[in-house]
């Protein structure tokens, strides 16, 4: 069992940066490839970014490439989403997720933890 804690959201403008952060515990997160999606009002939840267990590995949504970064700290048990060249349009809830599998899963039902999310909301 993994408890995932997001924290870093707010309100910026747009153009501005965030920084998000996902503290794990309960287990490892080098156990697990991790995952961020973010959702809107009357939307699924939708693929942002994940990375790899090593962290070697990384993969974006076409709509965040170049401007997001994923990283994680298993020292720490952190996963972090940087986020630089914010848009109006990027305003969500955004959820860490940690997954078991080791296909690339961009899809919300292939995450097995989740994290009660925390709200990025960008002003134009």
């Amino acid at each position: 069992q993994v408890q995932l804690v997001e924290s870093g959201g707010g309100l910026v403008q747009a153009g501005g940066s965030l920084r998000l952060s996902c503290a794990a515990s309960g287990r490892t997160i080098s156990s697990y490839a991790m995952g961020w999606f973010h959702q809107t009002p009357g939307k699924e939840r939708e693929f942002v970014a994940r990375i790899s267990r090593s962290g070697r590995s990384t993969y974006y949504a076409d709509s965040v490439k170049g401007r997001f970064t994923i990283s994680r700290d298993n020292a720490k048990n952190t996963v972090y989403l940087q986020m630089n060249s914010l848009k109006p349009e990027d305003t969500a809830v955004y959820y860490c997720a940690a997954d078991s599998g080791y296909v690339v899963a961009k899809a919300q039902y292939e995450y097995d933890y989740w994290g009660q999310g925390t709200q990025v909301t960008v002003s134009s």
